[in-house]
């Protein structure tokens, strides 16, 4: 384990616990969503924040499966104490109480964060986005719609699309001409559902599904998929190995995963401790420089090179034509959707 030096910012959050690094517990667990970015969080957190606190530090993947977060926080029988989240799952389960409350005063740093990234249950831990990746090596005219994403005469092949209802149903309509600032508008009325689906129902035949993140750019690398909706992070990172895969930032979709503290964590503590040092702005940088996902800490936006903020889904040239994530009406309406999806994906 690679030793860093204990930060004065790390002192602060300990006091403010009234806690000492002796004291914390020895086995929290914290779960990503593994692959390249889990491993950048390895590197850039988990490590120096282990040995900066002087604890233990366990780590576990999943592919966002919201049900044995629920299991856990129902039954009492908590395995997990971090997880990180996507921000409509966050604010469900925040309201069903399945997430411990955090306490910004105690916390810190709530300033130097972005809009919405302090919420009741939850702190962003980056900035991402979902847009559409293809191999140049592979493509003589390169994609630059989500309606070429549909094209299969002009891009015949096979397509990689996220198991899930959201981001398709906002990818869908984009491919079908509706304007990025009224996606949302549209998808709040049944006409506009109605018309998401009939969209991925034309694309159906040649959609190949992916669950895990890594995916993706492994099909891509593969010749399995002629383009795929991806992480940017991961494709950032292969083509900074010198890979031929690239990405196409209008019409991508972003928002922010959360670090919460499932109900009955019996680390919370320590938990709390972790989230603040991911706070800071030395660790974020830490972070967007093994992988180039958005930091939530202005000061660490402000200090990256920019060569790397190229890569960065919240940099100006990236955010044009880019849809942020509506998390609110994803709240209100998920549940359905994604029923109405699961059933519309086995027909």
């Amino acid at each position: 384990m690679q030793a860093f030096p204990r930060t004065s910012g790390l002192c602060a959050v300990l006091l403010a616990f009234g806690l000492s690094s002796a004291q914390a517990a020895p086995q929290m667990v914290v779960v990503g969503y593994g692959g390249a970015g889990q491993k950048a969080q390895d590197v850039a957190i988990f490590q120096p924040f282990s040995a900066a606190d002087g604890s233990k530090l366990i780590q576990s993947e999943y592919n966002g499966e919201m049900a044995r977060i629920q299991v856990m926080a129902d039954t009492g029988n908590v395995d997990w104490d971090v997880v990180q989240i996507e921000g409509p799952d966050l604010l469900r389960g925040c309201e069903e109480g399945i997430y411990e409350p955090l306490d910004w005063q105690k916390l810190g740093h709530a300033s130097e964060l972005i809009g919405d990234a302090a919420q009741e249950c939850g702190s962003a831990a980056l900035v991402w986005s979902v847009a559409i990746a293809y191999d140049r090596a592979r493509l003589a005219q390169a994609p630059t719609s989500w309606a070429d994403f549909w094209d299969v005469q002009k891009y015949p092949g096979k397509r990689g699309l996220r198991k899930r209802a959201v981001y398709n149903l906002e990818f869908a309509l984009l491919a079908d001409g509706v304007k990025v600032e009224e996606v949302y508008q549209v998808l709040s009325t049944p006409a506009g559902v109605d018309r998401a689906f009939a969209k991925l129902s034309e694309l159906k035949p040649y959609i190949q599904w992916w669950d895990a993140g890594a995916q993706p750019a492994q099909w891509l690398t593969a010749g399995d998929v002629v383009m795929t909706s991806t992480y940017s992070g991961r494709i950032a990172v292969a083509a900074q190995q010198g890979s031929p895969l690239a990405l196409v930032w209008p019409g991508s979709l972003y928002g922010m995963d959360y670090w919460a503290i499932i109900k009955g964590s019996r680390h919370t503590e320590q938990a709390r401790r972790f989230i603040a040092y991911a706070n800071q702005a030395d660790t974020q940088v830490r972070y967007v420089e093994q992988i180039p996902y958005g930091p939530t800490n202005t000061q660490a936006a402000a200090r990256l090179d920019p060569k790397l903020a190229s890569w960065v889904p919240t940099s100006p040239q990236n955010l044009q034509g880019a849809l942020a994530m509506n998390v609110a009406f994803w709240v209100d309406h998920g549940e359905e959707l994604e029923q109405r999806f699961n059933a519309w994906a086995t027909k």
